[in-house]
């Protein structure tokens, strides 16, 4: 059996801005300066939208699960390869 690898995106024009996801997962999640949410691979912040599709480490998917869950305005997507 293969290794899965999960990927995450943020919906910005879904996010609230309340910063839950960054709390939870820090490692993928980064509130900037424009209040909204974006995901990152270690110092690489990733654009808006589906374009902005980054790996999740291992370590860190069920984090993202919890964010995804957790996430008042529903805009975290996850894909599994």
């Amino acid at each position: 059996r293969r290794n899965t690898q999960m990927k995450v995106w943020i919906d910005q024009d879904l996010c609230t801005g309340d910063g839950l996801c960054e709390e939870i997962a820090p490692d993928v999640f980064v509130l900037l300066d424009d209040g909204l949410a974006y995901v990152k691979e270690g110092d690489k912040v990733f654009g808006a939208g589906p374009e902005g599709l980054a790996n999740v480490p291992d370590d860190q998917v069920e984090a993202c699960i919890e964010s995804a869950e957790e996430c008042p305005g529903e805009c975290i997507f996850l894909e599994v390869d």
